[in-house]
């Protein structure tokens, strides 16, 4: 059987709905890549992708970032954020047919991926909008998560008392597009409760 819900994506394309109040569109998707084989998915990631530990500054102080990052593209499509200059790796089989998978579902090519591994609660991603000028206009982002399940959160940059949570599970696929990264910011918080490993996997399409 296929690791990826081809044979689903009809259906929840005609049944999802906006997790957002207003001002951007975000769509979960929370079992597009079967459950079956998902696992083996999260174990070949863990072990084959080239992870990495940058640093970051902070009142002038290098930090490590609270995460394990790599960062997979076509060509020469480099991306830079907190400072960080991520020079590309070719796209591994695996991570193309994950990306071919996530294309379908957004009709859309992306040509880059950035990867998180998560290895434990306190590691975890701030408050951020991924508006960086490589991705300009209004970006289609595609984020594939693998591995344990971990909450997710959007606040409006203005308006205070719009915020919006939900469970990335094993398998799930969110889709973020239209004005989101404008209006919205979102994060992966640190978390006292016992938590598993996970690994996102967001897909973008890198303009220059």
């Amino acid at each position: 059987m296929s690791l990826f819900a081809d044979n689903q994506l009809n259906i929840f394309k005609s049944t999802h709905q906006n997790l957002l109040p207003f001002d951007g569109e975000v769509f979960l998707y929370p079992n597009f890549y079967q459950e079956e084989g998902v696992y083996d998915l999260f174990e070949e990631l863990k072990h084959t992708i080239l992870w990495k530990q940058d640093k970051m500054k902070i009142y002038g102080k290098s930090v490590s970032f609270p995460r394990l990052t790599s960062w997979y593209a076509d060509g020469d499509k480099t991306y830079t954020y907190s400072g960080v200059v991520n020079t590309p790796i070719p796209f591994t089989p695996l991570l193309l047919k994950i990306k071919k998978a996530a294309e379908q579902q957004c009709d859309k090519l992306f040509n880059a991926a950035l990867l998180n591994f998560y290895r434990d609660g306190d590691d975890s991603m701030g408050w951020h909008s991924d508006n960086e000028k490589e991705l300009s206009g209004n970006p289609i982002i595609a984020s594939a998560s693998f591995g344990a399940t971990r909450t997710f959160q959007f606040k409006h940059k203005t308006q205070k008392n719009a915020k919006v949570s939900v469970a990335l599970g094993n398998g799930s696929l969110l889709i973020m597009q239209g004005e989101t990264q404008h209006n919205w910011l979102h994060q992966v918080p640190k978390t006292t409760r016992e938590a598993g490993q996970r690994i996102n996997i967001t897909f973008r399409d890198i303009k220059y």
